[in-house]
């Protein structure tokens, strides 16, 4: 059995003179939620195409449900989702009419399309066309449509930039209950805390070059150059001490005698990170 469901190597893409992708490579296991991430520009979009076989023309290698990107065929197809920047509904059908035509072309049940818009919330504007939907309703009904076949694994190409704050924790959970059930979700985003918040691991991908790997917490603790605790005394004053054995005995003094009102650790953010490593934010 397959130890990955992703895994490319070497990849490099180049627009003329402009390489896109510089020698990237990562493997994804089975049941991961893994993040891409990294500014406009930085060539995210450019390799889901390419794990997706809508680019064909690269260097490297990338290899996608044990088949080479490539030489994708409709047996892959039929067990990924994507959620991507084109929505691709038809706007003047309705809700109903845009899953039922992609259950048609999939072989699913019609009764498969409402547990689906019932799980994203969306059984109530079934009747609605599409271009009517607000856009925080299109992206759900973009996501039933991703995953009303069943995927194994899920293509998600920035799936809440722009949404308001419940529907982007919405989707969270969506993504959650998905990894749950057993798919693999590999997503794309500029917004380090939804990373950070969601994935297993992430790759920070910078002009076209990944220039960090592995699980979110662990990044910000390996660059964590200050090392130090601080803590917010209830009179409003802070003390900053070494985080080191030798600090224990003061710190439990300070609980002992009910002063503290807040106590945390010096790891940056990711973005913070990120800004560190690159000397660029990420818009």
């Amino acid at each position: 059995m397959m130890d990955h469901i992703i895994k490319f190597d070497h990849v490099t893409k180049r627009y003329g003179a402009h390489e896109v992708l510089s020698d990237v490579s990562c493997s994804i296991k089975k049941g991961e939620i893994f993040g891409l991430l990294g500014p406009s520009g930085a060539g995210k979009t450019t390799l889901i195409k390419i794990l997706t076989g809508q680019i064909k023309h690269y260097l490297g290698d990338a290899e996608v449900l044990g088949m080479g990107s490539k030489d994708l065929s409709d047996r892959e197809y039929e067990q990924m989702g994507m959620v991507l920047d084109d929505s691709g509904l038809y706007e003047r059908l309705s809700s109903y009419d845009n899953l039922l035509l992609f259950a048609r072309i999939h072989g699913i049940a019609k009764e498969r399309i409402a547990e689906v818009t019932e799980y994203v919330q969306l059984q109530d504007a079934m009747k609605t066309p599409a271009g009517k939907l607000s856009k925080g309703m299109k992206q759900r009904l973009v996501f039933a449509r991703a995953i009303l076949h069943q995927p194994l694994l899920l293509f998600l190409d920035e799936p809440t930039s722009g949404l308001d704050p419940v529907t982007t924790a919405k989707v969270h959970d969506l993504i959650f209950e998905l990894r749950e059930g057993g798919a693999t979700v590999f997503l794309t985003t500029h917004d380090m805390e939804e990373a950070t918040k969601l994935c297993d691991n992430i790759a920070l991908l910078n002009e076209g070059k990944i220039v960090e790997y592995g699980n979110p917490a662990e990044i910000c603790r390996k660059h964590n150059e200050e090392n130090k605790i601080f803590i917010l005394k209830k009179d409003g004053s802070e003390v900053i001490l070494p985080n080191a054995q030798e600090s224990a005995q003061k710190i439990a003094d300070y609980f002992e005698g009910n002063c503290v009102l807040s106590i945390h650790s010096s790891e940056p953010t990711l973005e913070t990170v990120f800004i560190t490593l690159t000397g660029r934010g990420l818009l």
